[in-house]
């Protein structure tokens, strides 16, 4: 059984580590959902080079504020890890129409050791499953960051559909990923 499409008024989207606002597909997705009468927030992480996990939920929180049926939620690579924290500490009852993981993963990764203080907490991930109603995780069959298995293994543990973007790096504007219609088709009917 398909869900309805979503009536999706208000974005949130949270970049990944040594990141900005204004880099990758960010300021693409936030124009053209813009132009569409979504309102939209990138979420502007303190220091994106030397990423602290208090910190960037405190930003987190503030940015989505009370989620609703309306709200959509979407997470590049360290950036995933946070909103699904965020939302896994949420009291219930909370609804979330929809969150989209691109990149994303919850463990360690061997070429970052850098972030392994970050990601050294795991999330349970099961309120995030019973809570939000449509669950999307984007990968990209050549991703020098994140290997694929770790995407598939999030997919596996929020029950969430897997789309491969063919030949998207790890979805960096130096990966040439500007745009990323994927993004704007799940967030409604309106298509990229």
């Amino acid at each position: 059984m398909s869900a309805p499409e979503p009536d999706v008024r208000r974005v949130v989207v949270v970049h990944g580590y040594d990141a900005a606002p204004d880099q990758h597909w960010f300021p693409w997705l936030r124009d053209r959902l813009a132009a569409e009468g979504v309102r939209t927030v990138v979420v502007e992480l303190p220091e994106p080079s030397f990423p602290e996990a208090g910190a960037w939920l405190a930003a987190v929180a503030k940015a989505v504020g009370e989620p609703d049926r309306h709200t959509h939620l979407v997470g590049h690579s360290l950036g995933c890890i946070t909103l699904l924290r965020h939302l896994a500490a949420l009291p219930r009852p909370w609804e979330l129409g929809g969150l989209v993981l691109v990149a994303g993963f919850t463990g360690r990764l061997e070429g970052v050791p850098l972030l392994d203080e970050f990601l050294t907490e795991d999330v349970d991930v099961s309120a995030v499953r019973a809570n939000v109603r449509r669950r999307l995780v984007l990968r990209s069959d050549d991703d020098p960051t994140v290997p694929p298995a770790a995407t598939e293994a999030l997919a596996e543990r929020l029950d969430a559909r897997v789309q491969v973007v063919p030949r998207a790096g790890h979805f960096c504007g130096s990966d040439g990923v500007t745009r990323l219609p994927a993004v704007l088709e799940a967030l409604g009917p309106r298509g990229g």
